[in-house]
C-alpha cells in the first residue's frame, strides 16, 4: 500500500533516511533533524512531499519516497525530482520500490509533468539495474555540480560586496 506521509510518519522517515545514508556510505553527512523534516514536509510552506510504503501485516512504514517539484525551461512544465527512495532490506523484493515509483509517475501524468528525475550512485548496480528495467535512462552527458560550505559562503559574500 502506498499513501501520503502524515506528521506521525516523520520519525520513521527520519530513521529510514539515516538507514539510506548508512547504505550509501555517508551517514556522517545525514544531519537533518526530525524537526527540520517535519517543517519541510508539513510546515506553512511545504518544500517537499513524501509517500509511504506499508505492508498489510506491518504497522510501521517499510519504505518511503521523498520528492519535490522542479521545472524545465525546455519543456515549460514542472516535473518531479525524487530526492530519496528507500525500502528497508527486510521488505525488498516485494514490489514496494516499484509501487512508490509508479505512484510518483502517476503524479507526473496526472499533473502534466513531463519529467521524473533522480540521481543514483554510480556504484549502486542493483538500483541501476532496477531503474533500467523500468525504462529509466541515465543522463550520461550531464555532470552534477554541488557547492556547499565555505565555497558557498565565499560566493555569496562576493555578491554582497
Amino acid at each position: 500500500m502506498i499513501r501520503a506521509a502524515t506528521p506521525a510518519d516523520v520519525p520513521a522517515v527520519h530513521a529510514m533516511i539515516r538507514e539510506l545514508a548508512e547504505y550509501e556510505r555517508a551517514l556522517e553527512h545525514a544531519r537533518a533533524t526530525e524537526q527540520q523534516l517535519h517543517e519541510a514536509l508539513f510546515g506553512d510552506h511545504p518544500a517537499v512531499f513524501a509517500l509511504i510504503a506499508e505492508e498489510a501485516t506491518e504497522s510501521d512504514p517499510v519504505g518511503f519516497a521523498l520528492w519535490f517539484r522542479n521545472f524545465s525551461t525546455w519543456t515549460g512544465t514542472h516535473g518531479v525530482y525524487l530526492e530519496d527512495l528507500y525500502v528497508r532490506p527486510s521488505s525488498r523484493g516485494a514490489g514496494h520500490g516499484r509501487a512508490l515509483l509508479s505512484a510518483l509517475a502517476g503524479i507526473c501524468v496526472e499533473r502534466g509533468y513531463e519529467r521524473f528525475e533522480w540521481w543514483v550512485l554510480d556504484w549502486n548496480d542493483p538500483s541501476i539495474g532496477f531503474y533500467r528495467s523500468l525504462g529509466a535512462e541515465p543522463m550520461e552527458e550531464w555532470t552534477v555540480f554541488r557547492m556547499s560550505g565555505e565555497p558557498l559562503r565565499a560566493l555569496a559574500d562576493a555578491n554582497a560586496a
